[in-house]
């Protein structure tokens, strides 16, 4: 691991102005100190930390933060584990410097939600997939290098029952695929806005728009984007086959005026899994894309999530307090 880098240093302003007010406010009313009130102000509960992953798949180091519940470094306690997957022209900082992680330090500090660990992988423009020329295997990387060490080298409860995995845009296609091919590492999967398109233009048109998204999807589907590549790997091909991924429970939400009109493959991964008779959340909001709409709505992935993850935490205090009588 060659970088490492702390909240203090990444947190957003916004986050960092509210908890100095609550503490002021304490002040105030019951008296602390401000050398107290000044350790509050640098950092929100919890404690972000950001480094890199070796690679032997990809061949360089993949950068990530890690976002540790408050007390993780005081005890010998075990977390269930969330990845968080960021959109195109995100990075590993995202949830930090676009509020992903006040919304999560809020709703763990009134209760709505328990602790759980929350990595933050940077995938590039890789859609979180091996790519179609096979030069970028980030999906190998992600499955047979990126959990292990993350298990490894942090208290998880390293059961799929215990690990989850969330994104946004093309966060929300990956999380999709991924949990899908790999229902053996996740339990549950929670995708915002996710980039569901039932078929790609063909040709893709060559001017304005058109061009850029064919610029963008070249990392990983090909140039031009390989139509057959991209409907193997299709979360909306995937979920035609429910056998493979039986148990994975799955929430998608997307806005009412998506501004790339991915409400429309939203309804059909909806349809897809209501033919197949497989229980799924789903739910159609009023707003936009992208963090403007996670901002609105992220409550309700991480409630998912959470649901899930503290039936494993009940497990998991199960077992271990059989195992030592």
């Amino acid at each position: 691991m060659s970088r490492t880098t702390s909240f203090e240093n990444r947190g957003s302003n916004r986050g960092r102005l509210r908890y100095g007010v609550l503490c002021a406010a304490a002040v105030l009313s019951l008296g602390w100190t401000l050398i107290f009130c000044g350790n509050v102000f640098a950092a929100a509960p919890g404690n972000v930390q950001c480094d890199s992953v070796p690679s032997k798949i990809l061949d360089h180091p993949v950068d990530y933060c890690i976002d540790l519940p408050a007390g993780y470094a005081s005890s010998s306690r075990r977390y269930p584990v969330l990845y968080f997957l960021h959109g195109l022209f995100g990075n590993d900082h995202r949830w930090i410097d676009r509020g992903g992680k006040e919304i999560f330090d809020r709703l763990t500090a009134d209760g709505t939600i328990g602790p759980f660990i929350v990595v933050l992988p940077n995938g590039g423009e890789t859609f979180y997939i091996n790519s179609e020329d096979g030069k970028d295997r980030y999906e190998d990387f992600f499955v047979q290098e990126l959990v292990p060490f993350i298990d490894h080298h942090y208290r998880t409860i390293a059961t799929k029952e215990a690990r989850g995995i969330s994104g946004l845009s093309m966060g929300g296609y990956g999380a999709l695929h991924l949990a899908m091919r790999h229902s053996d590492l996740f339990g549950s999967v929670a995708a915002t806005s996710a980039v569901l398109v039932p078929k790609l233009p063909d040709p893709l048109p060559t001017e304005g728009r058109g061009r850029f998204y064919s610029r963008i999807l070249s990392h990983a589907f090909g140039s031009p984007p390989n139509q057959a590549y991209w409907e193997a790997n299709n979360p909306l091909t995937l979920a035609k086959d429910p056998s493979k991924f039986q148990g994975l429970k799955i929430y998608f939400d997307v806005g009412e005026q998506d501004r790339y009109g991915f409400e429309k493959g939203a309804a059909v991964l909806d349809e897809i899994l209501n033919k197949e008779n497989y229980a799924h959340t789903y739910a159609l909001r009023p707003g936009g894309h992208g963090w403007e709409f996670l901002d609105q709505y992220m409550q309700y992935s991480l409630k998912f999530q959470w649901h899930w993850f503290a039936k494993a935490v009940q497990t998991s205090t199960s077992s271990a307090e059989a195992s030592s009588h």
